[in-house]
């Protein structure tokens, strides 16, 4: 594996280019025993608290949006319509919620624990191209919730990984944030082309 992202990569108070710099990084799980990694290839930035897109908009604090005021580094997983657990990176310094939505991955690592845990037979384009299927995929869930992604013994790790150039990305608003007024068309969606 390539080195751990320090814990400085998180804490640095622009969500919107941590967002991009987290593509091509390696994101590798240890879930009872198992171990899956995978290339991010997508990314949402969460830029509260003026952000109403995010759970932590106005600095709305809720047993769920605490994490996101922890620092930077640390892992923010919530339940999506009671089913899909969604992985985001808190970034920025203490008490101010930005976090980096990882919507998708290329599987890397272990790919038949990937493949058993989503009930698939061989690897398809939707094995991990969703917030919640990556995170089914590689084992994680809320329990994993608020831990760090830097230190040697964690669960969930970041790693450096390939470089991504400005012409591999494809950048646009955000899905799913109807809700969000004049903050819809910001575009801080971050895909890389041709990602599985």
């Amino acid at each position: 594996m390539p080195p751990l992202l320090d814990k400085s990569f998180y804490i640095g108070d622009d969500v919107v280019g941590i967002a991009r710099s987290l593509l091509g990084c390696i994101i590798q799980s240890r879930v009872n025993g198992i171990t899956t990694s995978g290339i991010i290839t997508e990314t949402e930035a969460y830029r509260g608290p003026e952000d109403k897109a995010s759970h932590a908009y106005n600095n709305r604090r809720t047993p769920r949006t605490n994490t996101m005021f922890e620092e930077g580094g640390t892992s923010y997983i919530y339940l999506c319509y009671g089913i899909h657990h969604l992985f985001n990176v808190v970034t920025g310094p203490r008490d101010i919620p930005h976090a980096v939505l990882i919507r998708a991955i290329r599987p890397l690592e272990n790919i038949p624990a990937m493949l058993e845990r989503r009930g698939f037979n061989r690897v398809t384009t939707s094995l991990t191209n969703g917030p919640g299927k990556w995170t089914q995929a590689m084992g994680i869930t809320t329990q994993l919730d608020n831990i760090p992604l830097y230190t040697t013994h964690s669960l969930i790790q970041i790693y450096e990984g390939i470089s991504i150039s400005k012409d591999e990305i494809i950048v646009s608003p955000r899905v799913g944030i109807d809700y969000a007024e004049e903050w819809i068309g910001k575009p801080w969606r971050f895909i890389v082309k041709n990602k599985v």
